[in-house]
Parts: C-alpha cells; structure tokens; sequence
C-alpha cells in the first residue's frame, strides 16, 4: 500500500505500536451495531457525526451489548452517504483525519469488540483522478480503469438504474460513471486498497485494521452491463482470496443487488462468508408462520457449512419499522425473533429507541433516504452535545423531520424506565449472551399445530433452548408435536401441560429444555 497512499499516511500509521489485543472469539456469539456515523453523534460541533464521536460512545454501545460495529463508507466523497467516491483513499475530513481512524479502531480492539467497513468501488464521480485523467483521453494510463459509451472516450457508462448524475440534498448536481471491474488494473488497485485498511502498518498483528467489509450492491453482472458479467469469478473471488492470504480471519459480508436473492451463488462462486437475510427480514414482519418456517428451513438450515447469514428487521435503505408498523408490540416481538431465530444479528442504530423515518417522496434528490438516517436521539430534546444534525434547515426533509422534543423516542427518555423499548433491547441481547444455544446454536422447527404459533429449536452441544412466538394478537393455543422437558424459564414464562402451550398475543417466551 505504499504505492497507493500518501508517505504521510504511511509514516503516521506506521507510527502506532501493537497494544497485544486480540479478538477473543466467545461463545456469546456476535451482534452487529450499524452505524450511520454522520447522524451518530458529533464531537466537535460541526453538525456531522464523526470517528471521534463513535469513540466517544462506544462505553454505550458496549453498554447495551454490542460487540461489532459496522460503519458506513468512510471515504472522501461528494454525496453525504459516501457512496460513488471522488478519492478512495482519503477518508472524508467531516469524519476526521487517518489519525481519528487509527484510534478508534485501536480502541474498539481493545475491548474485544470487531469494526467492519462498507466498501463500494464500483462508481466514481468526476472528481475522482480516474475520471479526471481519462474522460477525453484515450491514451491515459487510467483510460481501462473507466466504462465508456464512446471510442473517444468522452461518454462516461451510466450506473445502476441508468443514472449520468445524482441529485444531493444540498443543492449540487454529482456526475457518476461506473468503473472497469474487468480491467486487471483494477483488480490491482482494489486488492491494494482494501488489504491497506486491513493492515495498515503491514506488520501482520492487525489491531489497527478492519475485521472485515460490507460489499455494498455486489453483483456477478454489474447493472446488467454486457462488459461487466462473470464477477464472482473474475473480480470478487480473487479479490476476496488476496484478502484471506493476509488475514484469513477477515469477514466479508456481500450486499445482494437483488433483495429476493438467498444469497446461495455469493457463499459458492464469490467466495463471501456472509450475505444479508433479505428472506427472513420480509418472513419476520409478515408475522406469517409459513413464511417463517420457508425462510428459516432455507436460510438457516441449508446455507453451506461456515457460511451465515446477517439478520435485519432495519437498515439505512429501508424505512424505520416504527413508521410502517404501528403495533408495539409486534415490534417487539419481531425484535425477539431476528435476536433469538439464528444467524449473525444486526441493529441499526436508533433501532433500540424506536427512531421513525420513512423515505422518498421529497423529490429528485437523494435527500429522500435522509429520513430514513436522522441523528441519533440522545435527548428528549432535539437540541444538546452532539447531535449530529447535520441537515438542519437544508430542505423537506428538516422540514417534516421525525425528531421531536419529549415524545418518548430518545436515550435520556428510555434509559431509566425499566418497560422501554431499549431496555427491552438490552435484555434480549443480555438473553442471547448467556446462552451459547441462542447466539450459537443450530436452528431447527418444532412442530406444532397452531397456524398463529411458531416456534423453533436452538441447540449448541448439550444445550437446548426453544422459542415458541405467538405472531397473533389473541390468545392462543398450540399443541406441540414432542411435549419437552422445561429445566428453566429464560424469557417470559410457560407451564406446559402435557405438550399444549397457551400464549398472550403477541407473546413470545424462551425456555431452557
């Protein structure tokens, strides 16, 4: 990585010294912490959320037993998301300097925590060296790196959906081009760059690089483009290889461009250990026990050995589930299920306090997903040390905002009042610590006879839990195929009966067999 970044990030990285941290795998199992870090919290007052603010806070997110963060890209780019970068290797200065990065990733070592990043180098804008040096010029050394819709090179290829530019929030038009995935020159690069934020210092101890990456809208043919098909194989496969050859604990967790898609081809062709439950997060909030059981029997039980699946009820592309179901109680119990039902489980931030926010509907700009990414409520006021507000007055979106003063939707509001949201949270994540069945077990149904009533087995070795969840909101009872033995009542509480359970609506309880 010495060719690729600058002697002064080079000289400072190299200047921090092992600490002898490690990562103790456990079998308390992991949870995902995703983390828009401009709407997290802000350290120096300008309105963004920043890497200093993260490491503020990490004392909270440990708290509330979080043992992995995943950050959104942190590269320099033009669109407040990060996405379609102007320059991959400086990380954006609202989010603080290479230094800040170091320290925090140091610090979240320390405490036996994991950082993952969000990558996407398929698009650059025009403020990239690569746009810059080959649109008009053929005879650039970057020409290969670009797709182009021309011979004389001044036609830069469309993106996903067709798209030459994109609308920003704040008023500004971003040109955008798709890069050569083909072209071994950028293979190269990509292999440089993301092994440089796996070791930093190349001195092979890894404390102060990632744990792994999020390969944001992945695909084997990139946006249907004829030039870009057989990627797995091509381009993410080595990609991924290079990266296990220097650090072979390295997690990389792949996006499918298709929500629909299981994921399966990612795990056999890509060569990615993870991909997103898209299947089990819509099974989850249909509260339908077929679908439930579909998903669960596919995702859970039929994925390759070592490969899993990230389990989601939130993330930063689809609405907040408080704005689209409005039954409490279902949402908690849909909570219950993505903590309990397997995989590796991921909450976005604000998820734990109820935050709102619905997308689109603001026009042509891509200030329709800001709703779906305010700040972190740390107060029942909207205002205080930092909020990391920064949208404020830029447009609809700040004008309808979803944050408001003393309605219920903040840390300070739900910290101390036992029956919040967020105390609810921390009791299941608490839950699935002290039982290796619930963070590490197999999944496997139990089989009952009530259409409103799933419930399903967890098992690691001579440990065995079961999970029965009522998706109704009426009382109901279930007889189960195989009456079991309760030794404990770990979440709620069941006296079975013979083999008939009878559950409150909406009810779901976990028990120790």
């Amino acid at each position: 990585m010495k060719k690729l970044f600058c002697a002064s990030c080079i000289f400072l990285c190299c200047t921090y010294i092992l600490q002898g941290q490690t990562i103790d795998t456990t079998e308390k199992g992991e949870i995902i912490y995703h983390v828009f870090q401009r709407s997290f919290y802000d350290s120096n007052g300008d309105g963004h959320g920043d890497l200093n603010g993260l490491r503020e806070k990490l004392d909270y997110l440990q708290d509330l037993g979080i043992t992995a963060i995943l950050l959104m890209p942190l590269y320099e780019a033009e669109c407040y998301h990060n996405y379609f970068s102007s320059d991959f290797e400086k990380i954006d200065p609202e989010f603080g300097t290479m230094d800040d990065y170091i320290a925090l990733v140091k610090e979240i070592h320390k405490r036996g925590m994991k950082i993952y990043m969000d990558m996407e180098t398929q698009y650059v804008t025009s403020e990239h060296l690569w746009w810059k040096k080959a649109v008009g010029n053929p005879k650039s050394p970057y020409s290969e790196y670009l797709l182009f819709e021309d011979k004389e090179q001044k036609i830069p290829a469309t993106i996903v959906f067709d798209l030459r530019a994109l609308n920003s929030y704040d008023g500004n038009v971003i040109d955008i081009t798709t890069v050569n995935l083909k072209s071994p020159k950028v293979l190269d690069y990509n292999i440089r760059l993301f092994s440089y934020f796996l070791d930093p210092n190349e001195d092979g101890k890894f404390d102060d690089g990632v744990d792994g990456y999020r390969l944001d809208h992945a695909m084997d043919n990139l946006d249907k483009k004829p030039e870009l098909t057989n990627l797995f194989e091509t381009f993410w496969n080595p990609l991924i290889t290079e990266l296990k050859a220097i650090n072979p604990k390295v997690m990389i967790v792949a996006e499918q461009a298709d929500w629909a898609d299981i994921g399966f081809d990612y795990f056999n062709r890509a060569g990615v250990d993870r991909v997103f439950g898209f299947g089990l997060h819509y099974a989850i909030l249909s509260f339908d026990k077929e679908k439930l059981m579909m998903l669960a029997d596919t995702i859970l039980m039929k994925s390759p050995e070592g490969k899993e699946h990230v389990i989601f009820i939130e993330n930063h592309d689809i609405d907040r589930l408080p704005t689209v179901e409005k039954n409490p109680e279902k949402r908690r119990l849909a909570a219950a299920l993505m903590m309990t039902i397997g995989g590796i489980p991921s909450i976005y931030y604000g998820q734990e306090i109820g935050m709102t926010g619905k997308g689109g509907g603001l026009g042509n700009t891509d200030g329709n997903d800001i709703p779906r990414r305010e700040a972190f409520e740390w107060y029942s006021d909207i205002t205080g040390k930092g909020m990391a507000i920064w949208y404020k007055d830029s447009g609809p979106w700040w004008d309808n905002t979803n944050l408001k003063a003393n309605d219920g939707i903040s840390l300070e509001e739900q910290q101390d009042d036992p029956n919040s949201l967020f105390n609810y949270y921390k009791t299941i994540i608490q839950l699935r610590a002290d039982h290796p069945a619930i963070a590490q077990g197999t999944y496997s149904p139990a089989i009952n006879d009530n259409s409103n009533v799933f419930s399903f087995y967890r098992t690691y070795g001579d440990k065995k839990v079961l999970v029965i969840a009522n998706l109704s909101g009426e009382i109901q009872k279930a007889k189960l195929k195989k009456a079991p033995k309760i030794r404990e009542n770990l979440f709620g509480k069941i006296d079975l009966k013979q083999d008939m359970v009878t559950l409150k609506g909406y009810e779901v309880v976990v028990v120790e067999l």
